[in-house]
């Protein structure tokens, strides 16, 4: 058996504690009839992603994923988003 560790506000730690005591399971049972009820067992027999044969330039098939993308949403993305990759992934200082 592997253990698995989330770690997740202590605010949605005590509601999932919570919801799992009102059911008389444990976090731990509780999550695993959830994993169970969402799908196969055991990864091997989850079906694999279906992957297309595509030939078009990357920038297309990036322009075709995004066009659904509101365009609120892509005008607050940060303009330096290249340049400063390190500060919105990792925090790092900008430089």
């Amino acid at each position: 058996m592997t253990t698995v560790h989330i770690n997740i506000p202590d605010q949605q730690a005590a509601a999932l504690s919570a919801y799992a005591e009102a059911r008389g399971l444990t976090v731990e049972q509780w999550i695993i009839q959830l994993v169970e009820q969402a799908g196969p067992g055991q990864p091997s027999e989850m079906p694999a992603p279906d992957i297309e044969d595509d030939d078009r330039p990357i920038w297309e098939v990036f322009a075709d994923t995004m066009k659904d993308a509101p365009r609120e949403e892509l005008a607050a993305l940060p303009k330096d988003g290249a340049a400063q990759v390190d500060h919105y992934l990792y925090g790092h200082p900008k430089t």
